[in-house]
């Protein structure tokens, strides 16, 4: 089965394929069940292999070539795929939880009149998000991290007759443009020092040379660079929320298992050029610290429920590039998983919200839903639970484990540690304010005479089933202090083994204090103990003195609800000046120079043309004139050279 594991990525193609190209001519069920069923071919497949590689305790990578592809020079890129530890953990969420939002979406986009189209647009989602996890060199994978910005213009652009949606594609578009600027810049680089873009190649080869590891921290930088984009991490976060403009099941899509945590496995893939950048991994540390804190404040004010989850998943992020900063990449591989669990969750339970309330999306103007909806209301709730990190749900673990390898970081790890917790809080509390208004609240929804319904079968069943991950997936990494499992820690051994004796041989390891069960106890308390009080705070404020949500803001408050007037900022700094300065230099190159130029030049061959018409008279005595005129020049000049 591993030498078909081609076909992981085949069936998406091809359900594309026939999506796209048959659209007008299939009815729109099949479509979705095409779709929906190329991705759990997929997912079966992938499931098949990962019992055959046995991935516990097989240490070589599975390499597959399936075609040549670029040769030039001593330049060689492949189409071929490298099936290991990081990238069966990463097919098996794709596919995964991709089947599970396909299936919601059969529901979801019941009777929208781009149905087709939009399932299509989802395949090829799933077949670039697969390439760029797969692929066994950098080129490939820059296809499929290329075909993924495409895909989230498409699908956050897709009711492209909404100014808002198409602005919002455009943004993401160009936003990850800026990142892309950096994974290219990184590959050149690697290429000039290896040699080579294969990553099979590089971990063969960096260990002998000892210059490399002079270029590392210039190198990793500008993957990082790329990370920041695709990942959304401060200053390129703005993306992200307003991708919210796309219909929600994109939006568990992308936030859930596919395009934003394609940063994340970028830096594991690449693993043993980190680690012998510590400055760099360092700089990666304080970025997602920041991102995790400064993403939760904004949510606190948000009205809108699916740009709370927005903000949410952009500070979760954070927490991840904080594990892959500090050097635990498990923690934030870990973290990765079960994130994928509870956020599909909670934007699916959000549609689901949306669906019954006739497309409402605003917190306010919801309310008493949990007696109304039972399934979306229980499902969500589990999925706030974990994301606020309350034992025994999944983001207990892998959160907790992430702020345990922030603490133990040299020097500057309590500040770190002090950052994550302070995000969680806010989580904690923007979470559950969103639990307690939508569904415990005041009930101020207004469906104009329409009833109030649960969700068909294919929208709730993947939500139960997302749940039920959502509470047991935590469980592959546990405290030493309980039940001690560190699945993960041994799955991910052959992957990190090459990176972490690199570091070893260049001394660029970065170890911290050996924490004991008590000290790592009092850590994980402390933790709980912070979510708690923040789910205490929102339940005081808007549960026990219902309090209303306040429209009008100001001070601080206002600063906040208007998202640190980021977006005006870079309007203000970046796009206006940009623009001002594209429309001079475009007028002043285009039409001064260009255009008086070409005109001139044209102006000028007209009326050497117009002279030159005069002499063709079409009469034969005046062209034997111009012969005998020309024979006496000619005869003339013969006479002066002395002929």
């Amino acid at each position: 089965m591993l030498d078909l594991f081609p076909l992981v990525v085949l069936f998406p193609l091809l359900g594309f394929l026939h999506n796209a190209f048959l659209r007008n001519k299939v009815p729109h069920r099949f479509a979705g069940i095409v779709a929906t069923f190329a991705v759990f071919l997929s997912f079966l497949v992938t499931l098949v292999s990962f019992f055959e590689f046995r991935p516990m305790e097989r240490t070589a990578p599975h390499l597959i070539h399936v075609f040549s592809w670029i040769h030039v020079g001593n330049f060689q890129a492949d189409i071929g795929y490298q099936v290991d530890q990081l990238s069966l953990y990463m097919t098996l969420i794709i596919t995964g939880i991709g089947t599970l939002i396909h299936l919601y979406s059969m529901g979801y986009m019941k009777g929208d009149h781009g149905y087709n189209r939009f399932f299509a647009y989802l395949n090829l989602f799933i077949f670039s998000m697969l390439n760029l996890v797969l692929s066994d060199n950098l080129v490939l994978t820059f296809l499929g991290w290329e075909g993924v910005g495409l895909c989230s213009y498409l699908l956050i652009g897709f009711e492209y007759e909404k100014s808002s949606a198409a602005a919002a594609g455009m943004k993401a578009f160009i936003l990850n443009r800026i990142g892309d600027v950096g994974f290219i810049l990184g590959t050149g680089f690697l290429f000039w020092t290896v040699g080579s873009v294969r990553y099979a190649d590089l971990q063969a080869t960096i260990p002998g040379l000892p210059g490399f590891v002079n270029y590392a921290n210039l190198i990793a930088l500008f993957f990082f660079i790329a990370a920041m984009g695709k990942s959304a991490q401060v200053p390129l976060y703005v993306w992200l929320p307003d991708a919210m403009a796309g219909p929600t099941p994109v939006s568990a899509l992308i936030h859930a298992a596919t395009m934003v945590t394609a940063g994340i496995f970028l830096i594991a893939r690449l693993n043993f050029v980190f680690l012998i950048a510590p400055e760099t991994s360092f700089f990666i540390a304080c970025i997602g610290a920041f991102t995790a804190l400064f993403a939760a404040t904004i949510g606190v004010l948000q009205n809108d429920i699916k740009k709370i989850l927005a903000y949410s998943t952009v500070s979760q992020l954070g927490f991840m590039f904080l594990a892959m900063g500090v050097g635990s990449y498990v923690a934030g591989l870990f973290h990765l998983m079960t994130h994928a669990f509870f956020k599909a969750l909670l934007f699916l339970g959000a549609g689901s919200v949306i669906h019954a309330l006739h497309h409402e999306q605003n917190i306010r103007k919801m309310g008493g839903l949990f007696s109304k909806i039972k399934i979306t209301s229980w499902t969500f709730l589990a999925g706030t639970v974990a994301i606020a990190g309350l034992p025994p749900f999944s983001g207990f673990f892998s959160k907790d484990l992430i702020l345990e390898k922030a603490y133990v970081y040299p020097v500057y790890g309590p500040v770190l540690w002090t950052f994550g917790v302070v995000a969680a809080f806010f989580t904690a509390f923007y979470m559950f304010r969103l639990v307690f208004v939508v569904f415990f609240g005041k009930d101020n929804t207004d469906t104009h005479g329409k009833t109030i319904h649960e969700s068909p079968g294919t929208m709730t069943f993947p939500l139960v089933v997302l749940a039920i991950g959502a509470i047991v997936t935590g469980f592959l990494q546990t405290p030493h202090f309980f039940l001690n499992i560190h699945k993960l820690e041994s799955y991910f051994e052959p992957v990190l083994k090459y990176g972490k004796e690199l570091a070893l041989v260049h001394q660029t390891t970065v170890k911290g204090a050996e924490l004991s069960s008590q000290v790592e106890m009092g850590l994980v308390i402390f933790s709980v103990c912070i979510a708690v009080i923040g789910i205490f705070l929102s339940y005081l404020l808007f549960q026990w003195k219902k309090s209303e949500i306040l429209e009008e803001h100001t001070g601080f408050r206002k600063i906040l609800f208007h998202k640190y007037y980021i977006d005006e900022i870079y309007e203000f700094i970046i796009v206006k000046p940009f623009l001002f300065f594209s429309n001079a230099i475009g007028y002043f190159f285009d039409r001064v120079i260009i255009d008086r130029f070409f005109v001139t030049f044209g102006f000028n061959l007209a009326w050497i043309g117009g002279a030159l018409r005069r002499v063709q008279t079409g009469f034969v005595g005046d062209y034997a004139v111009y012969i005998v005129i020309g024979s006496f020049c000619i005869i003339l000049y013969l006479l002066a050279k002395g002929v």
